[in-house]
């Protein structure tokens, strides 16, 4: 770790000496000040305060007949191979509803994009949310909607496992999203029965766009099919041309082919 910079400690006993040894003309002011209150000398830093993930159940307890709430503190796992520039870090807050909202995500990974209304007009709004049904009033569903009815499933009914309130929770979404289908296919068949018109949806936009992009990608393909040929035929070629000098049957052509040509050249020049 190397050694420690006391340097910050000693800043009164530097400002004296400096004055006595005339460096500096004036003590400064604050001389006094940190003699009364000197900088802290603890040299050793405690570790971060570790979070519980605190969760409120409504159980049957042993020996109770009518169900109760119940407080829990679970403590968060934590990693043992953590690096030594981090030790010191502070830990993160977690909540219940992360680990909801992860699950939840992770089954359904096209809910993230769809779009979302993050604007709120006093920030308490999630106070005027009564999350004993799943669809609120000035809210549009989404997963949100889902983990926070799950939420108070597990926070409201006696003895509900996170897994029923899920099946429960996510069964509610299902049968509005559905409903929001079919309201959604309906305005649009009146629509068109007044002579509205409409243009291509979704599916059609993606689908022109794959096309194109599987032209484009067939010229590219193309050229890059006669390049290769061509630089196979470059090889070929250059291979053929010493197969035909040590092939034997096309000797005796070449020899007639060499006559012909010396008995073609002018007279001065054989007998040169």
């Amino acid at each position: 770790m190397g050694k420690f910079n006391l340097g910050a400690l000693r800043v009164r006993q530097n400002a004296l000496a400096q004055k006595s040894s005339g460096k500096v003309s004036q003590t400064p002011c604050w001389v006094d000040i940190v003699s009364e209150i000197p900088p802290a000398t603890v040299l050793v830093r405690n570790l971060p305060q570790q979070h519980a993930l605190v969760q409120q159940r409504v159980k049957t307890l042993p020996g109770k007949s009518r169900p109760q709430t119940v407080i829990e503190e679970r403590e968060i796992r934590r990693i043992k191979t953590k690096k030594a520039s981090r030790m010191f870090q502070p830990m993160q807050i977690r909540y219940e509803e992360d680990e909801l909202r992860k699950q939840f995500f992770q089954d359904h990974p096209w809910e993230l994009a769809r779009p979302r209304v993050v604007l709120e007009t006093n920030g308490n709004d999630h106070a005027r949310y009564d999350w004993s049904r799943l669809q609120q009033r000035g809210k549009r569903l989404d997963g949100e909607s889902v983990v926070q009815r799950q939420l108070y499933l597990l926070n409201n009914v006696p003895d509900i496992t996170k897994g029923e309130a899920y099946d429960i929770a996510r069964r509610e979404f299902y049968q509005l999203r559905l409903q929001e289908d079919i309201e959604r296919r309906v305005a649009q068949e009146e629509a068109r029965a007044t002579g509205a018109y409409f243009g291509p949806d979704m599916m059609q936009v993606g689908m022109e766009l794959e096309n194109q992009e599987y032209d484009r990608w067939k010229i590219w393909a193309e050229k890059e099919a006669e390049q290769a040929s061509q630089r196979l035929a470059a090889f070929a070629g250059a291979t053929g041309g010493a197969k035909e000098q040590s092939d034997p049957a096309i000797l005796p052509e070449l020899e007639v082919a060499e006559s012909t040509s010396e008995s073609a050249q002018p007279a001065e020049i054989r007998t040169g």
